[in-house]
């Protein structure tokens, strides 16, 4: 009989792993890939941007968020870089970004695979969990590995990145175990648009500010580095405004309005008029100062202008190209697929955890930790963030 059994080798399920070790606890984890931490060496493009300074509610999303203050405080913050403190890890802090001082995500998985050695935590690959029965313990597996277990924490993440092991097979489990589910939608992924422009500026990176509407109503902005691809829109701007575009697009229309000159202080119209006189240039070249020449004639044509001389075009026509420079709009087709997306938003609600301890409301002795909740963050850190958080209470807790 095993004190506890966690169920996915991810952040979150060593992270818990490690801590519930750290208080003389027999731990086990079943991971189904052939090793732990899979999805970590991936993250930040294999640098691992693990945490961040800025912590908080306010980038952080889910169905209930005012439940969102009862687990992202300072104090659950504080444990987290406690934890990396007692692991050894050096961060090297660049815009409140928090990356490992070598810059690779191998030292922080490196650090957590030998602490899990340390503490003598049985690890488990190659097992994949399809069914959990509770009796006066937990039966996983019953007709294969028939494992025993007083306490059980489900860390099997979403299903985002299935590549990386996150097949959805948690909420079947979480469901079998009295939970419902938040249909999980991808998040922090890439949109596509309508339109027949797209191949033309894909490769493009610019400074813009995208401005989401649903259905004309403003939901929310975004600052960054645009990625415009050949089949619609990726970056960072983009892939924090996508979680609510994904779970509202069945139902409603959702726009995207791109301003491409969020650097501009001052009204457009007189700015560029200034340009104009100052330059004395044909028009391609004096948009072509500050924009990618391919943007400039996908911007010329959308605002139907047929000639390259400032003197030829109306009033209207001059509006139009303002329009577009700073309110250039895409009607979103689709949201990328679960396997292009970093995480997912949806999953267990979290009125039916509490998130004091991490356990659920519905089940006694099961726990959760990580993405199968329903809390998705902004990039920048703050999704491993919540894993840490999350796997350090359950840790604690169980």
């Amino acid at each position: 009989m095993n004190d506890i059994v966690i169920i996915g080798g991810g952040a979150s399920g060593m992270t818990a792993a490690i801590i519930a070790a750290r208080k003389n606890k027999k731990v086990t984890i079943l991971e189904k890939n052939d090793k732990l931490g899979k999805k970590i060496l991936v993250t930040g493009n294999g640098r691992c941007n693990y945490f961040n300074e800025e912590i908080n509610i306010s980038h952080y999303h889910s169905d209930n968020e005012e439940d969102l203050k009862n687990i992202i405080t300072k104090e659950n913050k504080e444990k987290v870089i406690s934890f990396f403190d007692s692991l050894g890890i050096i961060p090297k802090i660049k815009n409140g970004y928090y990356y490992p001082i070598t810059k690779e995500a191998t030292t922080i998985l490196n650090a957590l695979t030998y602490e899990i050695k340390r503490l003598n935590i049985k690890v488990i690959t190659n097992t994949e969990v399809t069914e959990i029965k509770k009796e006066d313990y937990f039966i996983i597996n019953p007709n294969k590995e028939n494992i025993k277990a007083k306490k059980i924490i489900i860390t099997t993440g979403s299903k985002a990145a299935p590549k990386t092991g996150s097949d959805g097979m948690g909420y079947s489990l979480a469901k079998s175990l009295n939970h419902t589910i938040i249909d999980p939608k991808p998040a922090l992924v890439q949109l596509k648009g309508k339109g027949d422009y797209f191949n033309k500026w894909n490769g493009i990176r610019v400074e813009a500010t995208l401005s989401l509407h649903e259905d004309d109503k403003f939901i929310k902005e975004e600052t960054g580095e645009l990625q415009l691809t050949d089949y619609g829109i990726s970056g960072i701007v983009t892939f924090n405004l996508s979680r609510y575009i994904a779970r509202n697009i069945n139902n409603h229309k959702e726009t995207i309005n791109i301003n491409f000159m969020p650097w501009l202080n001052e009204d457009p119209h007189k700015w560029l008029k200034k340009q104009i006189i100052n330059l004395n240039l044909p028009i391609t070249e004096t948009l072509e100062r500050f924009l990618n020449y391919k943007l400039v004639n996908i911007i010329l044509k959308k605002s139907n202008i047929k000639t390259n001389d400032w003197n030829k075009i109306n009033d209207k026509e001059f509006s139009n190209i303002i329009k577009n420079l700073t309110k250039f709009e895409i009607e979103i087709e689709s949201v990328n697929s679960f396997d292009k997306s970093q995480i997912c938003s949806g999953g267990i609600p979290l009125p039916e955890i509490n998130l004091k301890t991490m356990e659920s409301l519905k089940t006694k002795d099961l726990y959760f930790a990580g993405e199968i909740i329903d809390i998705d963050g902004d990039c920048g850190g703050y999704n491993l963030g919540f894993a840490w958080i999350s796997g350090i209470i359950s840790g604690e807790n169980i």
